[in-house]
């Protein structure tokens, strides 16, 4: 089954960050690039701390997550 477009709704993709601003969800930082320039790192270290037990960066095929309230929390934890 084909997605119609729906007319007038332009050709605007969905992506991650025009969810967030469409649904208010600023919460999420997307990408490891966000996640890298949110923490102040590479994105090395982004991938490293992803691999960590108890780490609040997710990773899935998709690409990876985090919420910026998970993320400082955790990161004052770390302090």
């Amino acid at each position: 089954m084909k997605h119609e477009q729906i007319k007038g709704a332009g050709s605007t993709r969905l992506t991650p960050e025009t969810f967030d601003a469409t649904f208010g969800s600023r919460d999420k930082i997307w990408g490891l690039g966000a996640i890298a320039r949110s923490m102040g790192c590479s994105v090395d270290k982004v991938r490293r701390l992803a691999r960590l037990e108890g780490s609040p960066i997710y990773h899935s095929p998709a690409g990876y997550l985090a919420f910026r309230s998970e993320l400082n929390a955790w990161l004052r934890g770390k302090a």
